[in-house]
Order: structure tokens, then sequence, then C-alpha cells
């Protein structure tokens, strides 16, 4: 069985557990608090970021997006009309820049900052930069929730799933940045009715179960976290 290094609350990390589970595939789980830096974690990834696969043979594979092209290479291509990138070579560029939209962009303006303001820092500890929330910065990343919301609002609107006719790593992506922000109460649904249709579709797959299950230390999720029909 492989191994992934991950953080319940990092939307990469729930990406890759969502892949693995579109293709039926069980891993183990280590939880790796990546503020601490641990030895033994940064002889695996000297960048100390998350996640990290221990793939067959003990190989260290780093990040989401290298890990899933591996799946998909790896596994993918015999999955078919399951496989998450699509053959058309325009198709796939457009997954992986919804997944790159997702995990990069939507981190960078909001769900990296929510994250460490409200899960992180208060149990960090001030050895290592732990402490009371910065308001401005979650001010900041409040504002940047809705034009990211909106944008999936009018991909699920106007597409059957977010990059075209079929399930692929674009929604997987969409799905792990939004359920970390719906698992902090920040998303008011009712606003993006086309976005919470698909979240509802998403929510529903097999491979979404365990990150329903997903509980962060001092930070229970929302009441309406893990119904699949809110």
């Amino acid at each position: 069985m492989l191994t992934l290094f991950h953080h319940p609350l990092l939307a990469s990390c729930r990406f890759i557990r969502l892949s693995f589970g579109e293709f039926g595939e069980e891993i183990a789980l280590i939880e790796e608090k990546p503020w601490i830096r641990r030895k033994e974690f940064l002889s695996l990834n000297p960048a100390g970021s998350l996640p990290v696969l221990l793939a067959e043979g003990d190989q260290a594979i780093v990040g989401a997006d290298v890990i899933a092209e591996y799946l998909d290479e790896t596994r993918g291509a015999i999955k078919r009309d399951k496989r998450l990138l699509a053959d058309d070579p325009f198709t796939r560029a457009e997954t992986r820049r919804l997944v790159d939209w997702y995990l990069g962009k939507t981190e960078t303006d909001v769900t990296r900052h929510l994250v460490r303001e409200r899960a992180f820092k208060p149990v960090m500890g001030s050895a290592y930069g732990g402490g009371s929330p910065d308001s401005a910065a979650l001010r900041a990343a409040r504002a940047n929730v809705k034009q990211h919301l909106k944008y999936t609002n009018w991909l699920a609107a106007t597409r059957d799933w977010l990059a075209g006719d079929r399930l692929s790593y674009a929604d997987l992506a969409g799905a792990a940045a939004l359920s970390v922000l719906d698992y902090l109460g920040e998303v008011e649904w009712a606003e993006y009715p086309a976005a919470r249709e698909w979240y509802v579709r998403m929510k529903s797959r097999p491979s979404f179960r365990p990150i329903l299950s997903d509980r962060a230390t001092g930070l229970p999720p929302v009441s309406h976290y893990a119904d699949l029909d809110f």
C-alpha cells in the first residue's frame, strides 16, 4: 500500500486523496504538521511542503501536480472513460489550468490564509510562529472568497463538469479547495446555486466519504459539513 504524507486541511492533500479514491485505491495516511519541519520528513522533501507520496519502492513523489501526473500515467491510462485527464489535448490543457486555479490561485488568494490563521496558528506554538489570528489576513482572504465562488458558479452553470462533459482532475481540485472552505464555514452556498449543486454531486461520490470524516485538532467543522443535502 502506498503512503501519503498529508494534512487534512490542505486542499492539495485532499485533491490527491480524492484522486486515489476515484481510482478505487486505498492509501495509508500519515498526518504531517508542515510547520514543524521534521528531519525525517525533510529527508523525503527538503522543501517541507505537502503532499508527498511514498510510492512503489519507497520512491518519494512530491507535490500535488506531480503526483496527479504520476497517477494518470500509472493508473489513469487504463481507466478509459474513468480517466481523470481526457485524451483530447485541449481538454487536458483546460483541466490542468483549473487544477492550477484551485490549488494555486485559490490557495494563494484565500485558502492558505484562512487555514493558517484559523486552524494552524492556534496549535502551532509560539516557537513555530503560532498565536492569535491576523484579522487583516482574514479580512483579505474573505474578500477574495466571493470571486472564486462566482467563477466556480459560472463554470458549474455552463458545463456538465468544471472542465467539460466528464469528471476530471479539475473537479477534484475544485472540490478539495471548496471543501476546506466549507469545513471552516466560509461559504454562503445560497448565493451560488450552480456551484452548490455541483458540490452536492461531488460530496455524494464514494471518494469523498473519507474527506467528510476529517477533523482538525481544536477546530470542528461547520454543522452541515458532512451533510449530503445541505
